[in-house]
Parts: C-alpha cells; structure tokens; sequence
C-alpha cells in the first residue's frame, strides 16, 4: 500500500467490521473504538515496511492481539477475550457444515502421518511438547520441529481461502 487513497479505501471498508470484532471481545465501545484506530495508526506507519497476503487477515489478527495486549498490560485474564471471540465465531457461522469439516479434516490428511499425529497430540489432546516427546520416545526438538512444520504447512494450504474460511478451520481445530 503506497497511497493515502489506497488506504483510506482500506479504511473505510474495514472500519465498522474491525469495531464490531473488536466491541464483541471487549464490550466496550470507547476500547473497542480505540484499539481500532490504534491499528489504522500502525497499519498506516508500517505500510512500507511489511509485505501483506492478506489485507483483512492481517487487520482482524492485529486488532485481536491489540484487544490481548490491552487486557495482558491491565492484568486481565485472557481467557475472557478468548471466550468472547468463540462467543463471535459461534453467532456467526449457523451450524458447521459437512463442507468446512471436510476441508479440515482434508487438509489434515495432506500432513505426513507422524506430523499429524503430534499436531493432533498438541492441539486436539493439549498435550505439552515435554508429554509428546516421552509418550513417543522422541526429542523435544523433534516435537518442536514437527508442529512449525505442520502449522507451517497448514498456513501454506489456505493462504488462497478467504478469511471467514480460514478463521472457521481455526476454530475447529482449536476447539473441537
């Protein structure tokens, strides 16, 4: 993004959803307004300095980290923005369709099957690196390597999807 129109198309398009997101974990208008335009302002000054895939993936993960960093620099627990952003994902989608589970579970199946495996032990069972490396008698560096492999992989499987995609495929595998 090199120009100032360029952005204020970014801006306006963005605004009111980023506000509505940012209010649903926060409930909390004035917050809510301010976090937003605490993105814009950081969006606006790193514009030559970050290379972006995607515009809005880029602003609701920033506006979600910036509701994060308020509530950690006030002492609050992260867990109530966590259940307030579930609370938004689960209004928003009516019920989870065959079709998402299928991309999920497709993209899953394209892991090697030791890859998935520990993925699987991390995210679904909350396994710690240290109860996935002694349960299958393998280093911790190996533990370590195969996740950033796997999410690595996985980022690479939906950079193509559309937001509201990829932030479903996120819930359920962080969720479910």
């Amino acid at each position: 993004m090199k120009s100032t129109t360029e952005f204020e198309e970014i801006y306006t398009g963005y605004w009111e959803k980023l506000y509505v997101f940012s209010f649903k974990m926060t409930q909390d208008r004035e917050l809510a307004q301010n976090i937003v335009q605490d993105v814009f302002i950081d969006f606006w000054e790193r514009r030559n300095e970050t290379t972006i895939l995607s515009i809005e993936s880029y602003l609701f993960r920033a506006v979600k980290n910036q509701v994060y960093k308020y509530y950690r620099n006030n002492r609050f627990d992260k867990s109530i923005p966590e259940e307030k952003f579930e609370n938004y994902l689960i209004e928003n989608i009516s019920s989870v369709d065959d079709e998402l589970l299928d991309k999920l579970y497709s993209l899953l199946d394209k892991l090697p099957e030791k890859r998935k495996e520990i993925l699987m032990m991390y995210k679904i069972q909350e396994m710690d690196i240290d109860q996935i490396a002694a349960q299958l008698n393998i280093s911790k560096q190996t533990v370590k390597n195969q996740i950033t492999s796997a999410l690595k992989q996985l980022r690479a499987e939906i950079k193509d999807m559309d937001f509201n995609t990829v932030m479903l495929l996120f819930f359920l595998l962080t969720f479910l």
